[in-house]
C-alpha cells in the first residue's frame, strides 16, 4: 500500500491594497515565496470586493491612493461582518502623518509601518500579522 502523504497546511492568505504596481508586484513575489497566499488590489474599491469574495487573513494597506485613501479602505474593513479583528497593517511613505490620522489608524487597530520596507521587514510584518 503507498504511503500518503500528510495534506498540506492551507495557506493564509494576505490582500495587498496599493496603487503602486511596483509595490504590489514585489511584495506579491516576496510573501507568495514564502508561503502567503496573496491577493492584490490597486485601489480601495477593488480591494474591499476581494475582502467579500475571498477573506483574506491580513491586509497590507498603502494610506494615500487617489479616489479613495487607505484609511476610507480601512473604515469600511472593521465596519464588515468579520472583520473587527483581522489583522491589517498600513504602510506609508508619509512621515509626517497627522497626529489625528495616526491615532484613528491605531484605533481601528490597524499596525503603522513606513517605507521604504525592506524585504525581511516585510515578512516578518506578515509573519506577525498572521501570527493567531
Amino acid at each position: 500500500m503507498p504511503e500518503l502523504e500528510p495534506p498540506s497546511p492551507v495557506r493564509r492568505s494576505i490582500l495587498i491594497v496599493d496603487d503602486d504596481l511596483t509595490i504590489i508586484e514585489t511584495f506579491s513575489r516576496y510573501l507568495t515565496l514564502e508561503g502567503f497566499r496573496v491577493l492584490k488590489a490597486l485601489d480601495v474599491d477593488t480591494g474591499l470586493r476581494h475582502v467579500d469574495s475571498n477573506q483574506p487573513n491580513a491586509v497590507i494597506l498603502d494610506l494615500r491612493m487617489p479616489l479613495r485613501d487607505g484609511l476610507q479602505f480601512l473604515r469600511a474593513f472593521r465596519a464588515k461582518d468579520g472583520h473587527a479583528h483581522t489583522p491589517v497593517a498600513i504602510v506609508t511613505g508619509d512621515y509626517f502623518l497627522d497626529d489625528m490620522i495616526a491615532h484613528e489608524i491605531r484605533s481601528l487597530g490597524a499596525l503603522l509601518r513606513f517605507k521604504p520596507l525592506w524585504l525581511e521587514d516585510l515578512v516578518a510584518l506578515a509573519r506577525q500579522l498572521l501570527k493567531g
